[in-house]
């Protein structure tokens, strides 16, 4: 007997499945985003799978994870934000915002795998050969061992798998590949389900690692199913805008390394130029003599970041003062600017306050916190600071300052671009002092020892 069609509705923001129609996702709260899709068949999903190996268990003490070396893409940035390069069998998601580069990148880096002697298969979905060429003519990418085809048919994608049998897969991008298998429109929940696991399968059985470009929704979120970001091993997001010539790649989640190492590249004629030493290149242009501008050392992963925090302290016309972060937390700018009001004796309820990381970097750690109250003192009373000096450290609800973690590599980046001066907690202050002798390291107890230094 023929089996009976089954249709599901399906949220096409977070892939959340109903027995009916809803106006509303109760998942996600999305409206009219719930559509009617043909639920894929078990044969479907069998003729999909790809040609994945039959494998019996072993115990684990006997798998070698040195049988399995790393892939070296020759881009530091993108193998240190990787974890020490691409695993064999990994797949990666590459998601950011239109026009930010992602192409470019994987075009580059597929460039340097083909040259250390790896076969690279780059799908396009979007692009044409010519398109592709034409780019690949302008970044001096000239080996011959990536094989270039435009396709959106999975199952075409997958024959192409099977017979030149790359070693590394690029498919740009995966909201364009469809499966004749299923009647719904490429980029909807079922069909990005549905080919993404049989790519993830494939690559799995044949020990094929994969790059895999993923569209970004409005609020920045890679879009379709949030299992998508779940099935996959790596998640990078590029990031970056028009006006600025450098990007920033993210890792938000590495099954094979940290979640913390950043990559800093600068847009170009001849592509992605790799940023060795971020902090000269995000304090290149601070002006010297305002005040609200204050240099913070952060640290992502491994590697410590100095940046420019530009506070910005004026009277309010308005019942409700503004409150403006841009790249760092909203939440912790009101968090910081109610401690300097209640512990430091600020008065900033009638004042609006914005805040600014120049260079459009993000920093998500609490060791800016000193710098930020800092920069904020600064534009209060119209002083400036030194700009050989460099603030880190963490303030309490009490006004004190806190400890964190990594001071050296802080201390040391900030006295390797030729800074001369340091406030941070007390107790770091102690430890390092003897430590950095050429440096005038100054110990913050609470945040009204910030008055008389500054």
């Amino acid at each position: 007997m023929k089996n009976k069609t089954k249709f599901i509705f399906a949220c096409q923001q977070c892939g959340q499945q109903y027995s009916k129609w809803v106006g509303r996702c109760t998942d996600c709260g999305e409206w009219n985003s719930v559509v009617e899709e043909r639920e894929a068949s078990s044969s479907a999903g069998s003729k999909t799978t790809g040609s994945t190996s039959q494998t019996n268990p072993e115990p684990i003490s006997q798998i070698l994870a040195s049988d399995y070396p790393r892939y070296i893409s020759d881009l530091p940035e993108l193998d240190n934000v990787l974890g020490g390069g691409l695993v064999p069998g990994s797949v990666v998601l590459l998601g950011g915002e239109p026009g930010v580069g992602k192409s470019t990148l994987l075009l580059q880096a597929a460039d340097q795998f083909g040259r250390s002697g790896k076969t690279v298969l780059y799908v396009s979905g979007e692009e044409s050969g010519s398109q592709v060429a034409l780019r690949a003519s302008r970044l001096g990418v000239s080996t011959d061992r990536i094989l270039f085809v435009s396709e959106t048919s999975l199952e075409s994608i997958l024959g192409h798998i099977e017979r030149t049998n790359p070693q590394i897969l690029i498919l740009d991008s995966v909201q364009t590949v469809h499966s004749q298998e299923m009647e719904s429109q490429p980029g909807s929940v079922g069909q990005l389900r549905e080919c993404s696991n049989a790519i993830i399968a494939t690559c799995k059985g044949r020990n094929m690692a994969a790059f895999l470009v993923g569209h970004v929704t409005k609020e920045g979120a890679i879009a379709g199913p949030k299992v998508l970001e779940h099935m996959v091993d790596v998640v990078l997001y590029f990031e970056g805008t028009s006006s600025q010539n450098f990007r920033v790649l993210r890792s938000n989640k590495n099954r094979f390394g940290s979640t913390h190492e950043i990559g800093v590249f600068e847009m170009g004629s001849q592509g992605m130029r790799q940023v060795t030493n971020p902090s000269e290149l995000f304090l290149s242009e601070r002006p010297q003599t305002i005040p609200g501008s204050v240099i913070v050392a952060s640290v992502e992963g491994t590697r410590p970041i100095l940046v420019e925090v530009q506070a910005l302290v004026s009277h309010s016309a308005l019942a409700m003062p503004r409150r403006t972060a841009l790249g760092i937390d909203q939440n912790r700018l009101c968090l910081l600017v109610a401690i300097l009001e209640k512990r430091g004796g600020y008065r900033l309820y009638d004042q609006d306050v914005y805040l600014n990381i120049a260079g459009g970097i993000r920093i998500n750690e609490t060791a800016t916190d000193l710098g930020v109250v800092a920069a904020l003192i600064s534009s209060e009373t119209g002083k400036t600071i030194n700009p050989k000096t460099v603030f880190f450290g963490e303030v309490g609800l009490g006004g004190e300052v806190r400890s964190v973690p990594k001071a050296a590599i802080r201390l040391k980046e900030a006295q390797r671009i030729g800074l001369k001066q340091a406030y941070v907690p007390m107790k770091i202050a102690k430890e390092m002092s003897k430590e950095f002798p050429q440096m005038d390291i100054i110990g913050i107890d609470h945040i009204r020892q910030l008055n008389e230094h500054l």
